[in-house]
C-alpha cells in the first residue's frame, strides 16, 4: 500500500484479490454511493470506531466470528492454541465446515474490552484467517462457576 498525503486528501494504493473489488463495486452501487473512496472511507471509521470502543476496560460479553481456510489443519492447531491462551475469555466455539475447503467458527467470549480485542488481533495473526469480526454486548453471561465458593448441595443435610 503507498501512501500519498496532502494537506485535506490522503491518497493510497489498495491491491485487492479481483473477487472482493467486485463485491466492493457491487456494495458501492447498492449503497448509492458515487465512488469506492466513499465507501471505505466508512467502513475505515466504523472499523476505527469499534476499535476505540474495544480499548475500554468495561467487561463485555459476544461472539468472534472467523472464516478460515481449513487446508491441512495447521490453521486449526494454531487457532486452538491462540484460544487457549484466552482460556478465561473463550466460553465456547462452535466449528462448521464451508464450501471450498473454508470453515466458519464461532467463539461465545466474555471478559474485559481490551482483552477480547487482544483474542481478535492474535486470531487475526494465524496464517489463512480471512475474516474476523468481534461483535459485543454490555449484557454479560451469569456467572459459569464461583471459584472457590462451596456449592449449596454440598452444605445439605442429604449430602452428609
Amino acid at each position: 500500500m503507498s501512501l500519498v498525503a496532502t494537506p485535506e486528501l490522503a491518497r493510497m494504493s489498495v491491491s485487492l484479490p479481483h473477487r472482493l473489488l467486485v463485491r466492493l463495486d457491487a456494495m458501492v452501487g447498492e449503497r448509492g454511493l458515487h465512488n469506492r473512496s466513499q465507501m471505505i472511507s466508512e467502513l475505515i471509521r466504523h472499523a476505527i470506531a469499534e476499535h476505540s470502543e474495544a480499548r475500554t476496560n468495561s467487561v463485555l460479553a459476544g461472539t468472534v466470528t472467523l472464516i478460515y481456510r481449513a487446508e491441512n489443519g495447521r490453521v486449526r492447531q494454531a487457532l486452538a492454541q491462540t484460544q487457549s491462551q484466552y482460556i478465561k475469555e473463550v466460553i465456547s466455539s462452535q466449528h462448521v465446515l464451508l464450501e471450498d475447503d473454508q470453515s466458519l467458527e464461532v467463539l461465545l467470549v466474555q471478559g474485559p474490552a481490551r482483552r477480547l480485542q487482544a483474542l481478535c488481533d492474535d486470531l487475526r495473526r494465524v496464517r489463512g484467517i480471512q475474516q474476523i469480526k468481534l461483535v459485543t454486548t454490555t449484557a454479560l453471561l451469569p456467572p459459569l462457576h464461583s471459584h472457590g465458593a462451596i456449592d449449596a448441595a454440598s452444605r445439605s443435610p442429604r449430602s452428609k
